[in-house]
C-alpha cells in the first residue's frame, strides 16, 4: 500500500504546471503579437513584438481576476530580478466610482512592503513608459468577476544593447479607494517574477518555482513516514501482539515499522526546513505547528525505547501509558498535518489526496475487523471461563451431597 501511496503522490509533479501556467497567445482583438510565452504561475502569459532598431518594447500581459473587486497588476523590475520590491508596475482594477476597469502606475519600493501606509498610483520613473491600457477579455460587454481575464497592454524604451528584462505579475482581492491591498502570501503567489530575453524569448525562470520537486519530495516522503508507517506500526503494536502463536515477533515488526518512518519522516522534516529557509515570507502556521509537534513526539518515542523499564519494573504501567498517549497523539497529527499538506499545495482536489484516502481507508478497514475481531475472541473466553468456573462451582456442590 505505501507503494500504491507514492504511485498518487507522485502524480502531483506532472499535474501541476498545467494548473498553474496559461496558455500563450500571439494574437488579441485589437493587436498581434511576434512571440508569446506562458508564465509558470497564476495561468497567466505574455505577448510581445521587439523592435530592435529603436528598442521599443509593444507588450500584453494576460491575467486573470480572483475577485470582482480585485486586482491584476504587472511591472517590470529595473533593478534586480526574483524580487517585487523595486518594480514599477501597472495595476488594472475597477473604478470605485464608476465600476469601469483603469489602469494606473504604482512603484513598489520598500514602504510597500512593509505595509507602511497605503499604495499610492504616481508616475513612474527608471522605466520609459510610452503607452499602456488595458481591457477585458470579451470587449466592452464583458464585467469584472472572479476569473475574468484581463490584458494589460504598454509600449517600453528598453535601455541599448538591453533585450533581457526581469518582470513581475500579482493580483489581488480587493481595492481600497484608489490603493490596491496586499496580494495572497501562498509560495504560488511569492513565486510571480521571472526574467525573459525579448530578442530570443528565453526565459528564466525564478528558483521559487524549481522548488517544486522538493516540494513533491518533501510532501511523498511524510504521506509515507507521517501518514502511512506510523498508523501501520500503531496497528500491529494493538493487534499483532495478541496473537500468541508468533511469540515476541510482533514487537520487532512493530520497532521496525516505526524506526523506518520515523527515519524517513526526519529526512521529509529536514526538507520542510529546506524549503522553508528558501521560501522567506511564506509562512503555513498550522502545517508548520503540526510538523514541529509530530516530529517532536515521534522523537520523544524512539528516545523512549532507550528507558522502556524491565515487565517487573513497578514503572512499567506509566512508561506504558506514556508511550501509548504520546504514540497514539503523533498518528493522529501526523495524519492531520498530511492532509494539511495537500491544502498547502493547492492538491485538495487531485488524485493523489483521492489515493491516500484510500490507502488510509483500507488501514482503517482493517483496524475495524481486527477490533471486532478481538471483541469476539475476548467475549468468547469469557464466557468459557464463566461456564468452566460454574462447572467447577456444580461439580463442588454434588461432592457435598454425596459426602
Amino acid at each position: 500500500m505505501a507503494t500504491l501511496i507514492l504511485t498518487f503522490l507522485l502524480l502531483l509533479a506532472a499535474k501541476l504546471p498545467s494548473s498553474l501556467a496559461g496558455h500563450c497567445t500571439t494574437t488579441t482583438a485589437t493587436k498581434s503579437f511576434e512571440k508569446c510565452i506562458s508564465l509558470p504561475t497564476q495561468q497567466a502569459s505574455i505577448a510581445w513584438t521587439y523592435h530592435p532598431h529603436n528598442g521599443t518594447l509593444d507588450l500584453c500581459f494576460f491575467g486573470t481576476f480572483i475577485s470582482p473587486s480585485g486586482w491584476v497588476g504587472w511591472g517590470i523590475n529595473p533593478d534586480s530580478p526574483a524580487q517585487m520590491t523595486g518594480s514599477r508596475v501597472l495595476i488594472a482594477f475597477p473604478d470605485p466610482n464608476s465600476g469601469q476597469l483603469i489602469l494606473l502606475p504604482y512603484v513598489l519600493d520598500s514602504s510597500v512592503k512593509l505595509q507602511k501606509g497605503p499604495l499610492l498610483s504616481r508616475p513612474l520613473d527608471l522605466v520609459r513608459l510610452s503607452s499602456s491600457s488595458a481591457s477585458l477579455y470579451g470587449g466592452k460587454m464583458a464585467t469584472i468577476r472572479n476569473g475574468a481575464s484581463v490584458q494589460i497592454y504598454a509600449s517600453v524604451k528598453l535601455s541599448s544593447n538591453n533585450t533581457k528584462i526581469h518582470h513581475v505579475w500579482n493580483r489581488g482581492l480587493y481595492v481600497q479607494g484608489y490603493s490596491p491591498t496586499i496580494h495572497p502570501t501562498t509560495s504560488i503567489d511569492l513565486s510571480s517574477f521571472s526574467t525573459f530575453d525579448v530578442a530570443s524569448g528565453f526565459a528564466t525562470v525564478n528558483r521559487n518555482s524549481g522548488s517544486r520537486a522538493l516540494k513533491v519530495t518533501h510532501g511523498v516522503i511524510n504521506a509515507v513516514a507521517w501518514g502511512f508507517l506510523l498508523p501501520a506500526g500503531a496497528v500491529t503494536a494493538r493487534y499483532l501482539r495478541q496473537m500468541q502463536s508468533i511469540g515476541p515477533t510482533w514487537f520487532y515488526i512493530h520497532a521496525a515499522i516505526q524506526l523506518t518512518g520515523f527515519l524517513l519522516g526526519t529526512i521529509g522534516f529536514s526538507i520542510g526546513i529546506v524549503l522553508g529557509h528558501n521560501s522567506p515570507g511564506v509562512t503555513y502556521g498550522l502545517h508548520r505547528s503540526l510538523g514541529i509537534a509530530t516530529f517532536t513526539a515521534a522523537a520523544l518515542q524512539t528516545l523512549a525505547l532507550l528507558f522502556r523499564p524491565k515487565t517487573t519494573n513497578k514503572f512499567r504501567r506509566y512508561w506504558k501509558s506514556y508511550h501509548h498517549f504520546v504514540g497514539y497523539a503523533c498518528v493522529v497529527m501526523g495524519v492531520v498535518n498530511v492532509f494539511q499538506g495537500f491544502e498547502v499545495l493547492r492538491e485538495g482536489r487531485s488524485y493523489a489526496k483521492l489515493g491516500y484516502c484510500l490507502c488510509l481507508s483500507t488501514l482503517v478497514g482493517v483496524c475495524v475487523a481486527m477490533e471486532v475481531n478481538s471483541w469476539v475472541v475476548f467475549c468468547r473466553k469469557a464466557k468459557e471461563e464463566k461456564m468452566k468456573r460454574d462447572g467447577l462451582t456444580g461439580d463442588d456442590r454434588c461432592s457435598g451431597i454425596h459426602s
